[in-house]
């Protein structure tokens, strides 16, 4: 229950009272199943009023919920034969960027992504998902790994930005993402992107460019937080809830807005209510664009994402 978030208290108050209710009853011998069937209707229809009316900014809480499944979460869940690869032969190890090589539904594919912790212990390790330069360098050696023996790439996406720290800065964080940018442009393999939390910044563009990109229906994909951006807006960061309303970076919006190629139904209340039927429904997504993926030839393929790309956006001359 501590890991409610606040709009959902009304719901968790009563199936709390249900579950007190229900157990009573069996303590008790008496029978209440009438009363408990009433409000677990009531209970239902509560929990669809909420969830299908959710704003922008209770999505972005449901985004950065702990318990939603991580990348590894992801790969050990669909795929067989994972073998996690380390370094980027320069500088050293990222653990905020996790990658490596593995077999979804037979077919033999690179997967890469933001990984966070379990608990807060594992959260510092891993800097919170919030990778350096060498996480990235790592991230594009494997992508180019998986074109040399033509593998697809995967890439994971949920982190709230690259490590903003000065050894970070240092070492070249600006420069690694814009590099993977260009790379990931002209990458001879087919690349699928899926934003299965919180897409924040270029920390999350830096995995970013693909020829298909999925986002799951309780995710958010923007350049800047809602946080961020009502502390420039407004000078005031607790403004992120009016932020996140005008920014509109919610899947459904990504979607209208032409950037997403998809919206991945969620199980309701969010992926963190069930990883099992959450993870099947990434892996049935990746799987069906695999298949017609890997149909396109390749120089169609760089064509098709250069003119993906180029079609983004409206401008006017």
């Amino acid at each position: 229950m501590a890991n409610e978030l606040m709009f959902e208290k009304p719901l968790v108050e009563l199936q709390t009272k249900i579950k007190e209710l229900r157990a009573f009853s069996e303590q008790s011998g008496l029978d209440f199943s009438e009363e408990i069937a009433k409000l677990e209707a009531k209970a239902a229809q509560l929990a669809g009023n909420i969830y299908t009316e959710l704003s922008p900014w209770q999505r972005t809480q449901l985004a950065r919920h702990g318990e939603r499944p991580t990348t590894l979460d992801y790969i050990r869940g669909m795929c067989t034969h994972f073998l996690e690869l380390h370094g980027d032969r320069s500088f050293g190890d990222d653990p905020a960027l996790v990658g490596g090589v593995a077999k979804l539904d037979g077919i033999p594919v690179t997967l890469i992504g933001h990984q966070r912790g379990k608990d807060t212990k594992e959260n510092i390790w891993r800097r919170w998902a919030m990778p350096q330069p060498e996480g990235y360098r790592k991230a594009l050696r494997l992508m180019k790994q998986a074109e040399k023996f033509r593998r697809p790439v995967i890439c994971f996406i949920d982190t709230m930005g690259a490590y903003p720290g000065i050894e970070s800065e240092e070492r070249g964080v600006a420069e690694a993402i814009a590099k993977n940018l260009i790379e990931m442009a002209g990458l001879r393999t087919p690349i699928i992107c899926i934003v299965t939390g919180e897409g924040g910044s270029g920390g999350a563009l830096g995995l970013g460019v693909g020829d298909r990109l999925y986002m799951l229906e309780n995710s958010i994909f923007s350049v800047i937080s809602p946080e961020a951006a009502a502390a420039l807006l407004w000078k005031d960061a607790g403004q992120a809830q009016r932020a996140a309303e005008a920014m509109k970076s919610t899947a459904e919006y990504v979607h209208e807005f032409g950037i997403s190629d998809g919206v991945i139904k969620e199980p309701q209340g969010g992926a963190h209510k069930n990883h099992e039927a959450t993870i099947q429904a990434v892996k049935e997504q990746i799987v069906a664009a695999l298949h017609e993926l890997l149909k396109i030839p390749t120089d169609v393929l760089i064509e098709q994402r250069y003119q993906k790309y180029k079609q983004m956006g409206r401008y006017a001359e």
